[in-house]
């Protein structure tokens, strides 16, 4: 099987329950029009109305038994004429993607066994977009909680859909990846989703594949979802991804992804979203935070060869190059506090992990400045909500907390070589320091002190502002 992913396919549109790409309506978000066949006749329209819809039981059928059709007779012709739909065909699937967002509708096809038709249809098929039609059909029938466990509980489909994951093509996958993170959401079956995945081996492997191999964003971050919902309900999971080894038949069978590991993986898909999805980053970020939670995760980072060093680099530059500069109001702290949060929880993490690189000066300087500036913008974001009797921003709050120590960390084992590089550099000024001051005391006061010792070795004018602010 051609293991590559060609990622030149238009990107889809997905919402959650999602619509076809490229809709034939004008407004891919709203409903298509009644089929035309029982427009008049209202006694007629009632009894083929499904639910409270306007839709038509007959017209639905009537689709579902032509695809029926049209895949057993695909089966017998020519491998190359299935690769395709008709305009016509996929104008009618598309209207059934779409009619699927409807609860009424939803419980309808689930009544009419749709599930075991789209498994046969998807298991026949040879089209992708076909495919993906299916697929996207059964992922707006999964979005409520009654037809999500009755689709759940068909083994034949959960085992087909987790091996789509190995599908080549993207729009697919990203159907596919959020029909499986519908239904990792629901409570009533996440459990019985989760014992699936760890009974097929090969669903890390092709997730690791996509992930350090795909370009396509939507997918990308669709599947970033996936994988830290699946992570934080099922701990365990998450350490057979770190740890696992591959067996002999992944080595045999899938030869150029067994050599993967989870954290390059993650930190590849990262750096591809950072260019055209910054904020999508942060759900990647949120994955490897959710490693650093394990001794498991840490040993990894931790290891001199390791992918700690990796890792903080990378993340460092997120922050210090797209994140926070120097010439930021403060309300682009309002934007990023998501991604800072979860910048500054990794980061702390594999400080506390004693990776070597982290005191280097080559990125504890830049690093060491934005934390400064971060405490900044909070102090003026403060005083402004103070003026204005704003509600206090929980996230904001968080962010402050966590800049707090971190910055405290550093502060508690900077040495007389990194103050110097730091005063040389610009980061430590006087004004800085009172802004770190402001921000540690009173909860870090031993830290403070750890600094201005070190300055008074360096520069002893610096070390005076800094304790003149200490208490006696």
């Amino acid at each position: 099987m051609d293991t590559s992913i060609d990622d030149g396919a238009k990107p889809q549109e997905t919402e959650n329950p999602s619509s076809p790409t490229g809709s034939l309506s004008p407004e891919i978000d709203r409903n298509p029009s009644p089929p035309p066949d029982h427009l008049d006749g209202a006694e007629e329209d009632d009894l083929d109305a499904i639910g409270e819809t306007v839709y038509s039981k007959h017209w639905l059928f009537s689709t579902l038994t032509r695809l029926i059709n049209m895949v057993s007779e695909h089966s017998e012709e020519n491998s190359q004429r299935q690769t395709q739909l008709s305009v016509d065909d996929e104008e009618d699937l598309c209207k059934v993607w779409d009619m699927a967002m409807d609860k009424d509708v939803a419980g309808f096809l689930q009544e009419f066994n749709a599930s075991d038709v789209l498994l046969g249809v998807i298991a026949k098929s040879q089209c992708p977009r076909l495919t993906e039609i299916c697929v996207g059909i059964l992922g707006n029938i999964a979005c409520f909680p009654e037809t999500c466990a009755t689709l759940s509980q068909n083994e034949d489909l959960g085992d087909v859909l987790l091996l789509l994951l190995g599908d080549t093509d993207p729009p697919t996958l990203l159907e596919t990846c959020r029909l499986l993170l519908t239904c990792v959401s629901q409570t009533d079956v996440c459990s019985l989703w989760i014992q699936r995945l760890k009974k097929q081996k090969n669903v890390r492997a092709n997730v690791f594949f996509i992930m350090c191999s795909s370009t396509n964003t939507d997918l990308l971050e669709k599947l970033g979802e996936l994988v830290d919902k699946l992570f934080d309900q099922d701990e365990e999971l998450m350490k057979s991804w770190i740890t696992a080894l591959p067996s002999e038949e992944e080595e045999e069978d899938e030869d150029d992804k067994s050599h993967l590991d989870l954290t390059s993986c993650l930190l590849e898909a990262s750096k591809q979203l950072r260019s055209e999805n910054l904020i999508a980053v942060e759900i990647y970020l949120h994955i490897l935070h959710l490693l650093t939670t394990i001794d498991e995760g840490l040993e990894i980072f931790a290891a001199p060869d390791g992918p700690g060093k990796l890792v903080w680099e990378f993340v460092v530059d997120v922050v210090c190059e797209d994140l926070i500069q120097p010439t930021d109001l403060p309300v682009v702290l309002h934007e990023q506090k998501g991604l800072l949060v979860q910048a500054f929880v990794v980061l702390q993490a594999l400080y506390r992990c004693e990776v070597q690189l982290c005191s280097s000066s080559n990125t504890i300087g830049p690093l060491f400045g934005a934390l400064l500036r971060v405490c900044q913008y909070q102090r003026e974001c403060e005083d402004h909500s103070v003026d204005k009797g704003d509600v206090k921003d929980k996230q904001l709050e968080t962010l402050s907390e966590i800049t707090a120590e971190f910055l405290a960390g550093l502060c508690a084992h900077i040495t007389k070589d990194t103050a110097a590089g730091l005063i040389k550099d610009g980061y430590l000024t006087e004004k800085s320091c009172l802004v770190a001051v402001h921000r540690l005391l009173p909860q870090f006061e031993t830290p403070l002190q750890h600094l201005q010792a070190m300055l008074s070795q360096t520069d002893p004018p610096l070390a005076d502002v800094v304790k003149a602010q200490l208490p006696v």
